[in-house]
């Protein structure tokens, strides 16, 4: 951090983020002697937070409370030095000629010479009542990570596009019944995807309707759905014990946009199987990079791969500290334009 008598430190390693991303980075970085600092925000541990019991991810044979395995993540990352800024970042500065980054929180600033992004990402919401109350109580937003609580019993999945056709495919393995709830009677999936999902014997194609609310039964669960007929006709409620919603994701990039190539839909691009992104000494990992798998699983290791990406880097290619931060103005421009 700068302070205004002295030099300001530069440290081997920032990683923005954490949820099982930015812990693995700060893991191996650590075992590494790099001495990473990780800001990881005030909603530290990212979606997992938010989740109830984990029952897929290795190592776990009972099963984990999401926001425990989190916790067990950063205890095992803090055992071997792992520093920890319960902070948001605010802004970026990334060196595009080899040299030092900088990473602001609101006044202060910290030097580094390489930076892990793991920011992740969030599902979008429909912003309807009761989605959120009812979250992780019956509204989920990830199916292959909850279909199994929800055997045997009425489901709906809502969204038309390959996400929600997969989602609705898989949970019909486990569920009495799925219904697709989509706004259009015509869908954005592919069509293998819709054909697929019109082959399951238990998958109902319910079109064209929005959903108004989530309501909750006598046990504060998800009970039921009231749906919208957008071609004027009347409501339908369509009692469900589980809501999966599936109309995308959207990347938490907002602070590397304009400095760092991203694609159409703001992930940030990284290199081959690497995790290089465009920015000499910035590396990507996690949801942030990833629109297909997004699983804890697999966002931990690519959180393993950009520690070692950062390693390498350091060991073969140190930072000129007389390099300067240059921004694209067109690209800065572009960003801000997309906020």
């Amino acid at each position: 951090m700068s302070d205004n008598g002295g030099e300001a430190k530069i440290e081997n390693v920032i990683i923005i983020g954490s949820g099982p991303a930015g812990y693995t980075a700060a893991l191996y970085t650590s075992r590494a002697d790099l001495e990473p600092l990780v800001f990881e925000g005030f909603r530290w541990g990212g979606l997992l937070q938010q989740t109830t019991d984990v029952e897929n991810y290795p190592g776990y044979p009972e099963g984990v409370m999401g926001p425990e395995m989190m916790q067990q993540f950063r205890d095992q990352a803090e055992r071997f030095g792992t520093r920890f800024v319960t902070d948001d970042v605010d802004r970026v500065e990334l060196s595009k000629d080899g040299g030092i980054h900088r990473v602001f929180v609101r006044d202060d600033e910290y030097l580094a010479k390489t930076v892990i992004l793991a920011m992740g990402a969030e599902p979008k919401k429909l912003g309807v009542p009761g989605e959120e109350e009812l979250s992780s109580r019956g509204v989920s937003y990830c199916a292959t990570c909850d279909a199994s609580f929800f055997r045997d019993k009425p489901t709906i999945v809502v969204g038309g596009g390959d996400t929600a056709m997969e989602d609705a495919t898989f949970l019909a393995k486990f569920a009495k019944d799925v219904k697709i709830v989509h706004r259009r009677d015509e869908f954005r999936a592919s069509a293998i995807m819709l054909d697929r999902a019109r082959e399951a014997e238990n998958i109902e194609l319910l079109t064209p309707y929005t959903i108004e609310r989530f309501e909750s039964g006598d046990n504060g669960s998800l009970s039921r759905a009231v749906l919208s007929d957008t071609s004027g006709g009347e409501e339908r409620v369509v009692d469900i014990d589980g809501a999966f919603i599936a109309v995308g994701h959207q990347p938490n990039s907002d602070i590397v946009r304009g400095q760092i190539d991203t694609d159409e839909n703001g992930y940030v691009l990284v290199k081959g199987r690497s995790t290089h992104t465009n920015v000499e000494g910035v590396f990507a990992a996690g949801d942030l990079v990833d629109h297909t798998y997004r699983q804890a699983v697999t966002a931990a290791g690519s959180g393993c791969a950009a520690a070692l990406d950062a390693e390498a880097y350091l060991r073969d290619t140190p930072p000129d500290p007389e390099a300067h931060w240059a921004p694209d103005p067109a690209k800065v421009e572009a960003a801000a334009e997309q906020r």
